[in-house]
């Protein structure tokens, strides 16, 4: 679908004067379009049924005073060519690089989003994993973190991440390290390095990577704008993986947005002495748990395709004894791991009769699992244990 110039005019206006995620911005929108949802802003009137309650009329005359005393300073032609001029872009829903999943939003998908970077972003999130976590991530989380990311890009999947300190920024350089595709989406401008100790690792993304907002060039980020971005983070991916978080980290509302969706939730647990991994695990114990995800395949098997991304269950080597029949191996735990005993013995220990015992315990000589003493047949020595 091609979006006029005049509705892009007006889409980069509104994403200056309101907050994303504004229900009742988006009913306007939708009743008047968005040039015609400026003209409602300017003259300060609604129509009929935006406001379905005595506390959202009020809410909504608030906003249209706010948005009002806003809209003398948007300036949305200068906006989109700085934007322009930093290799950025800003697309609106309808168009070919719109992920149509952000329609699972519902009144709460974005009016349009500002990009910088390379990639094309609906066809980079096709595939895609959440992976979040604590800014103050501890040793263990950033690595799997950053284990994560190089292994799902690794096997073709985008890793979508916040682009913050700790978990984010680990994820991200994994999936940069493996030469992957990444995804950053942001509380403030494409443009504005935060935080600044990423500015590295946001230039890199830009370069080969996306970085994505809301909120036009130059806008700062705020503690809210932080929690309203998470939603979008949500739903841009299949899944959400919460690597390590404490129980007011940022991460478990990007969890609880990602639930409420359908997206299947994960967490990797942690440590239970570990202040960053009591959010992690408290998902764990919730009362609808998170997936417990332990690495890479058992991400992929939770969003994969059913049937053709189920991980392989892990198991420990495979040992001589596993190769034994069952009666033969409850001959051989018959046998003392001290001491000796004698055919009859064994018999009564394994719960067979003496002529199985005597057929086993030449089987079992043969193949070096058991030994002939002077007090009858015993482990040998080097076997004691019974590891074998």
């Amino acid at each position: 679908m091609t979006v006029s110039t005049e509705d892009r005019l007006a889409r980069a206006a509104l994403s200056f004067i309101a907050e994303p995620g504004d229900t009742l911005l988006t009913r306007i929108v939708a009743a008047c379009g968005p040039s015609g949802a400026l003209e409602v802003i300017k003259c300060g009137r609604a129509p009929d049924g935006i406001a379905r309650d005595p506390r959202e009329r009020e809410r909504l005359a608030v906003h249209l005073s706010g948005w009002r005393t806003r809209l003398p300073r948007a300036d949305p032609e200068g906006d989109l060519t700085v934007c322009a001029k930093l290799g950025g872009r800003m697309i609106c829903p309808g168009e070919a690089e719109w992920p149509t999943r952000l329609a699972d939003l519902g009144e709460k998908e974005p009016l349009a989003l500002w990009l910088r970077g390379p990639s094309d972003l609906r066809f980079t999130c096709l595939r895609s994993v959440a992976v979040v976590g604590s800014r103050a991530a501890s040793p263990y989380g950033t690595r799997v973190a950053q284990d994560l990311g190089a292994e799902l890009a690794e096997r073709g999947w985008t890793v979508v991440s916040g682009g913050a300190l700790g978990v984010d920024a680990a994820a991200h350089r994994g999936a940069l390290a493996a030469d992957g595709d990444t995804v950053g989406v942001f509380a403030n401008g494409v443009d504005v390095a935060y935080p600044p100790r990423n500015d590295g690792l946001i230039a890199e993304m830009a370069k080969r990577a996306l970085l994505v907002s809301e909120w036009p060039l130059g806008t700062s980020p705020t503690q809210l704008r932080f929690l309203v971005r998470n939603r979008v983070i949500a739903a841009l991916s299949c899944g959400t993986v919460v690597v390590e978080a404490d129980l007011r980290s940022g991460s478990l509302n990007t969890a609880e947005h990602a639930r409420r969706l359908g997206r299947p939730l994960m967490a990797v647990p942690g440590p239970i002495n570990s202040r960053q991994s009591r959010g992690a695990n408290q998902l764990l114990r919730a009362d609808e748990p998170a997936i417990c995800v332990t690495g890479v395949t058992e991400v992929i098997e939770a969003v994969g395709r059913l049937g053709t991304d189920l991980a392989v269950r892990p198991r420990g080597p495979v040992l001589p004894r596993d190769e034994l029949d069952a009666v033969t191996r409850r001959v051989l735990e018959a046998i003392p791991a001290r001491g000796g005993a004698g055919p009859a013995q064994v018999a009564v220990r394994a719960g067979v009769d003496v002529p199985t015992v005597l057929g086993r315990l030449g089987l079992l000589s043969a193949g070096g699992f058991i030994e002939r003493g002077r007090d009858g047949w015993r482990l040998p020595r080097h076997r004691k244990g019974r590891a074998a």
